[in-house]
């Protein structure tokens, strides 16, 4: 090849490297923005309900639901939080009520979801995002904290579940979304009461999945690490163990983003971030060599 040749395979080569990053962006934006007219088409006018909804994920998964037009239900204890979330939505063209409800009670439960039921007459997606946690050594907790953990995290999650599931099963459509945790499958020191609860939230999720496959229920499971929000200023009041794992704490908004896409793709489960999914496998393989080679890890509370 002679050096004229040279110098014209040389320009082809520089276009195609400038054109193929802007045909690969354009791509992608095109992908996205037809996945979010694909997902606004899919929640326009559905009856969203979300727990835990005033501040974090809850929140944060809120806006998301509807935004893209979803009747979106916020619960919470906390009524001045819920306010200024469902006023928030609704100065971006959005609909949002919300009630004030312990899910920890379950007759409580029963009222609330009641009134949602006469009032919107359905529930098309519920998304269990209530729970806390507090971090400590098990000697050092009380029968009565564990007893509050597991009758928010667990029996607060399955109360709210038996409050929709019946008109679901009935109109053989519906979507339950289960918030629990890495902690769920891969327990640490000073979490032995939080993980047993999202030990319990994955169990139930995995079971409940297999009764109502024939319904046209669907139901998913959200495993995330740690998520950088108020949860810590219960379960790590010190912040010790938050300043430790602070470069590797998720966004509320990532979090709330991957529950979008398992209501979008209809995912059984979705652990985050990917390397914590990893490990909670590799823990449930080999057990042993896991506690050997990441002790000093799983003991960083």
């Amino acid at each position: 090849m002679n050096k004229l040749g040279f110098i014209i395979l040389n320009v082809r080569i520089r276009k195609m490297m400038i054109r193929f990053p802007l045909r690969m962006a354009h791509y992608i934006m095109k992908k996205t923005a037809t996945r979010k007219e694909v997902f606004r088409s899919m929640m326009k006018e559905k009856i969203v309900v979300i727990t835990g909804a005033s501040s974090g994920v809850g929140k944060e998964t809120a806006f998301r639901c509807s935004a893209a037009g979803a009747k979106t239900i916020l619960i919470s204890r906390n009524e001045e939080k819920l306010m200024k979330v469902c006023k928030k939505i609704s100065l971006q063209k959005g609909q949002a009520d919300y009630y004030t409800l312990d899910v920890g009670h379950p007759e409580e439960v029963k009222v609330i979801f009641n009134r949602i039921m006469d009032k919107y007459g359905r529930v098309d997606i519920l998304i269990n995002c209530a729970g806390f946690g507090r971090f400590e050594p098990f000697v050092s907790s009380t029968i009565k904290d564990a007893e509050r953990m597991f009758s928010v995290n667990v029996i607060g999650t399955m109360s709210c579940t038996h409050a929709v599931l019946p008109q679901m099963l009935a109109r053989r459509s519906g979507h339950i979304v289960n918030v629990a945790s890495i902690a769920g499958k891969l327990a640490t020191a000073k979490s032995s009461v939080y993980s047993a609860t999202k030990h319990a939230i994955i169990g139930f999720s995995n079971a409940l999945r297999l009764e109502t496959a024939d319904y046209g229920v669907n139901v998913s499971v959200i495993n995330p690490g740690p998520i950088r929000t108020h949860f810590f200023q219960r379960a790590d009041p010190e912040g010790s163990y938050s300043a430790k794992i602070d470069r590797f704490m998720l966004d509320a908004e990532f979090v709330a983003e991957k529950i979008i896409q398992a209501i979008e793709e209809r995912k059984r489960e979705i652990n985050i971030p990917w390397y914590m999914g990893l490990g909670a496998k590799f823990y449930q393989w080999f057990p042993r060599i896991s506690e050997r080679l990441g002790g000093r890890w799983m003991k960083m509370k």
